[in-house]
């Protein structure tokens, strides 16, 4: 998986392993700062989880082999729509020294290709943020808010949600 569309020298796109987790944890902390880490011991079954569902993946944003930006890609089987999955994208992340820069938008992209790829017929993401530069990045990235989204929870929602 590449950056195709998105031509800057040295960013690549990839699907993150065992190898990547530091980083990709790091990385983390610029999505919810004050978010508990996942632990550094369960860390590996939980990448290995999303591996297994055909289609799902954390893609990992590299500029020269520094992570940059991911999200995580989750195909999910359906009955419905012909059988067609459709997919979700969460945890959406870009370093804060990188931002506006178009690697989040990149690697958007690539996650909703790959959705394509794997037969889905359509790509939904939430975000809990109500600040206007985060809903039109989403905005801008091609997503469209066209549908109202509940949900319960038993953790609090990030403060900027």
């Amino acid at each position: 998986m590449t950056a195709d569309r998105f031509n800057q020298e040295g960013f690549s796109i990839r699907a993150a392993s065992p190898s990547d987790l530091e980083g990709l944890l790091a990385l983390y902390r610029h999505l919810n700062p004050s978010d508990e880490p996942v632990s550094r011991d369960l860390a590996p079954s939980r990448l290995e989880a999303i591996k297994q569902i055909p289609g799902s993946a954390v893609l990992l944003g590299l500029l020269h082999d520094e992570l940059v930006a991911s999200c995580s890609l989750i195909v999910i089987p359906n009955l419905t729509r012909g059988g067609k999955p459709y997919a979700l994208i969460e945890n959406v992340v870009t370093d804060a020294r990188y931002r506006g820069r178009g690697y989040g938008t990149a690697i958007l992209q690539a996650a909703t290709e790959a959705a394509w790829d794997a037969g889905c017929y359509k790509v939904m993401l939430m975000t809990g943020s109500r600040q206007p530069s985060t809903l039109k990045f989403y905005e801008n990235a091609g997503f469209e808010q066209t549908k109202t989204g509940f949900q319960m929870r038993r953790m609090a929602a990030r403060p900027d949600g």
